[in-house]
């Protein structure tokens, strides 16, 4: 196979991701799409491959012979059933994160792919990120020492917006926040000190949004469209974000006790008025704080009796070019270069799977009164 020829399920939303993909000239074109709604499967055909297949049965696009990958970009819910499917339909598989929105849905995919014999990834793009590649290097270097203690906060301006105005809001959708929206944080976590999560302790709640209007009611409906703070007109984004059926966390607080002994702590908040995530990594040499608003990585170091200690460093992290600070044109060429070359991916389903299991172990600690609750290990069966 010199090209890779792959089908999207779900053309909206991360969808776009399939324009990084079609390369007619290059090593990889998308054939086909599927999705609900006839509307973005045309404008779909319009913006990225005006030959291809499109249809409202994703069964249709799986039973293709020109097909050779899939790519699961569908709202969180469906990643597993899609996954599976494409999976015993003979089909790699690239699946946007969350991989799934429970631990065992994780699990079922990463059997079916073992059972299958083809190759699965994970859309954590943040590790394709300059920042995180440059903090994982650093981390790698030594520079910092053995990582023991991690602080991360997750300030998620404009939360509403992204979240409680479409299905993102309601559990049955999502399990929780710290899956759709935490999963890219605890996979850093993982990431750059190489180890999992073994036991949470967690504490949240709704304290924002959410409340007691119609499950109907949309923004351009509300009598206070006008005055309310948090009124949108986007459609199919401009449902009440106080409506009754939202029963996920605005915000949340996450102690993680990771393998080898590493604590670390994750804070998310979705109505903050700002939008940054600042990372914090202390070693027994040094610390690692990256600043967003900045775009640095700052190294301190402490007495080491190395040649380390007598500097701090401080990165300039430098701009890319394409979605996510370039991130989604360099983890569409790894999902091809997978399939194509063998390579391992950077992003791999088995880290995907982990950070979904810790995050279902917060909530269920964040539901249960704060206890401390078990990460379930891998699964080889």
């Amino acid at each position: 196979m010199k090209q890779v020829r792959i089908g999207m399920i779900g053309v909206g939303g991360r969808g776009y991701l399939a324009g990084y993909w079609h390369q007619p000239d290059g090593r990889s074109v998308v054939t086909a799409g599927a999705d609900i709604s006839m509307e973005r499967l045309e404008e779909f055909r319009s913006k990225v491959n005006p030959d291809a297949f499109v249809t409202t049965d994703y069964r249709e696009l799986l039973a293709r012979e020109d097909v050779d990958a899939i790519a699961v970009t569908a709202p969180d819910r469906y990643h597993e059933e899609f996954a599976i499917a494409a999976l015993k339909a003979g089909k790699h598989v690239f699946c946007e994160k969350p991989l799934a929105i429970t631990t065992e849905g994780c699990d079922r995919i990463l059997k079916a792919a073992r059972e299958a014999g083809k190759r699965l990834m994970a859309g954590h793009n943040m590790r394709y990120m300059n920042m995180f590649r440059t903090m994982k290097g650093i981390a790698d270097s030594g520079v910092l020492g053995d990582i023991k203690a991690v602080w991360v906060r997750h300030f998620v301006g404009r939360g509403g917006s992204y979240y409680y105005h479409d299905w993102h809001g309601s559990s049955a959708n999502t399990t929780s926040l710290l899956l759709q929206k935490g999963s890219h944080d605890i996979d850093i976590i993982h990431w750059i000190t190489g180890r999992y999560t073994k036991r949470v302790s967690a504490m949240g709640g709704l304290d924002y949004y959410g409340g007691s209007y119609p499950d109907t009611l949309t923004c351009p409906q509300c009598e206070l469209k006008q005055t309310c703070p948090e009124a949108q007109f986007i459609p199919g984004m401009d449902r009440c974000a106080f409506r009754k059926e939202i029963d996920v966390e605005d915000n949340s607080m996450v102690m993680l006790e990771l393998e080898g002994g590493i604590k670390a702590s994750y804070l998310q908040c979705h109505f903050t008025p700002d939008y940054q995530r600042n990372y914090v990594f202390i070693g027994t040499k040094g610390r690692m704080e990256n600043s967003e608003p900045d775009n640095k990585v700052y190294v301190q170091t402490r007495k080491s009796g190395e040649w380390q200690e007598h500097s701090d460093i401080v990165y300039e992290i430098k701009e890319a070019t394409g979605g996510h600070g370039g991130a989604d044109p360099e983890i569409c060429r790894d999902f091809v270069d997978m399939i194509l070359d063998g390579r391992e991916p950077v992003a791999t389903p088995e880290a995907g799977r982990m950070s979904v299991a810790t995050g279902v172990a917060a909530a269920a600690s964040m539901r249960g009164g704060g206890f401390p609750v078990e990460v379930s290990p891998i699964r080889q069966d």
